[in-house]
């Protein structure tokens, strides 16, 4: 099985789904617990909502679970979020701090970093290609990182989380003009709770290729399963409302993207 789903088109959109894959090879499920088949950590169906019929974008979405290996961290294994609670770049538990892999099982240098090689990089080496494929064809990329969660995980934030988490690495990933008018958006529809940088500001992704002063605009979009997903975990009404909301507000973004690349 490949590693990743790929659609490219010409546009300076792309959209980046790393974590709503669900496969795991055989000789890594051998070695974990039966929890890991029970988890919710998948960012399940958020490719859905960002597949876009009325917008040209080329998009890359994972096919592996990220048990297997998280592609929104860093290889090196670096912490993101200072004093915060984060996963690793190999899971060893859930988002519910649960073990994922039987005692004596969990990953060591070597089998981290041939997951690394065979998952982590030919994803991002498709990834990078398809930004600077962007970039050379219109002088500009827009990328859009898009994930989900639970609404509710004490692991890594208290209470409910909104709707919709704009992340943009405290402006430092996107230019301002961008970011703003997004917030306008966000701001002007009456159906999802949102916050911009709250608890979460961008991952691996979105701060490592979003480099404004090369053109290259990147966002974390992070959800709220509940605003998307019924209790069934299927696509409920509010999934075409989401879907429709994303693709007029990337619809002006890509306008908007225009005069920022000849700003800059």
């Amino acid at each position: 099985m490949s590693v990743f789903e790929l659609r490219q088109q010409s546009s300076p959109l792309v959209v980046s789904v790393p974590h709503d894959g669900a496969l795991i090879p055989d000789d890594i499920r051998a070695v974990m617990n039966p929890a890991v088949t029970q988890s919710t950590d998948r960012d399940l169906h958020i490719g859905r909502i960002f597949d876009f019929e009325g917008i040209s974008c080329s998009r890359i979405k994972a096919n592996y679970a990220r048990h297997v290996i998280d592609l929104n961290r860093p290889a090196s294994g670096q912490p993101l979020y200072q004093n915060q609670p984060e996963t690793e770049l190999c899971p060893t538990s859930d988002f519910d701090f649960n073990p994922l892999y039987q005692p004596g099982q969990q990953p060591g240098a070597e089998e981290i970093e041939r997951r690394t090689e065979l998952y982590w990089r030919p994803y991002h080496v498709q990834l990078k290609a398809l930004v600077d494929l962007a970039v050379a064809d219109f002088g500009c990329c827009l990328l859009i990182d898009a994930h989900s969660i639970n609404a509710r995980v004490p692991r890594f934030f208290s209470g409910r989380l909104p709707d919709i988490n704009v992340g943009t690495n405290d402006g430092k990933s996107c230019a301002g003009q961008l970011s703003q008018l997004l917030g306008q958006r966000l701001a002007h529809q009456g159906v999802f709770s949102y916050v911009v940088n709250g608890r979460f500001k961008g991952g691996y992704i979105t701060r490592h290729y979003g480099q404004p002063e090369s053109n290259v605009h990147a966002i974390q979009l992070e959800h709220s399963k509940s605003a998307y997903l019924d209790e069934q975990q299927n696509l409920s009404t509010g999934a075409l409302q989401l879907r429709d909301f994303w693709e007029s507000a990337l619809r002006e973004l890509l306008n908007e993207l225009k005069s920022v690349s000849a700003i800059t």
